[in-house]
């Protein structure tokens, strides 16, 4: 089995890249994500792999970390989740905004990704919450900031930051690590004003 791969980036297409290990190449499938973060062809590159064998095909799969091939794994153990779908997800998110999202139960935000529906995003959130904080730094404050069941023990003002970042786009999960990460920073007493401010510039780093 392959557990991982150090090459040159040959060429790439919208769900794989071939990787040149000492001139063989390796078709590898990755997320968007991991895509994105790769380097241009003729550069070198080094991914964390998954071996899937089945009767007909040996497919590889790529990502830039063990805890992102971890949550690979985890995902395919819930019903109705293969390889493409895990891709989809993993796509969408880090290995520490997936973790937040789940353990928080943000089906919404998990529905996002392609091939996930209402009914698949509850299956995944439900099965896999208790083991989200394994697999991610999922801290407790941040926990209860993204939880819809908690805000009555959240400052108004992070309530209303969170509120303002969501409505400006970003996902609940991110909005609540920006603001935790802002009052961390500022302050339980920091007003919305600054704690929007401060969110902004988090979610931009």
């Amino acid at each position: 089995m392959i557990g991982k791969l150090k090459g040159i980036i040959d060429s790439s297409g919208e769900d794989f890249v071939i990787l040149d290990v000492q001139g063989v190449g390796y078709i590898v499938h990755c997320s968007s994500r991991t895509l994105q973060k790769l380097p241009r062809a003729g550069e070198a590159a080094a991914l964390a792999i998954e071996t899937q064998v089945r009767e007909d095909s040996i497919r590889l799969f790529g990502f830039t970390s063990d805890a992102e091939r971890d949550w690979f794994r985890l995902l395919q153990s819930v019903q109705g989740v293969g390889a493409k779908v895990a891709l989809a997800v993993l796509g969408l998110f880090s290995a520490t905004d997936l973790a937040t999202a789940i353990a928080t139960q943000d089906k919404a935000t998990i529905s996002r990704a392609a091939g996930v529906g209402p009914k698949l995003a509850a299956r995944i959130v439900a099965e896999l919450k208790d083991k989200a904080p394994v697999f991610g730094s999922v801290e407790p404050a941040l926990m209860r900031l993204a939880s819809p069941e908690e805000t009555q023990a959240v400052p108004g003002a992070a309530q209303d930051a969170i509120s303002a970042l969501v409505n400006l786009g970003y996902p609940r999960p991110q909005a609540a690590a920006a603001v935790a990460a802002s009052l961390k920073a500022l302050g339980e007493a920091a007003p919305a004003g600054e704690l929007i401010r401060r969110g902004l510039k988090e979610l931009a780093q």
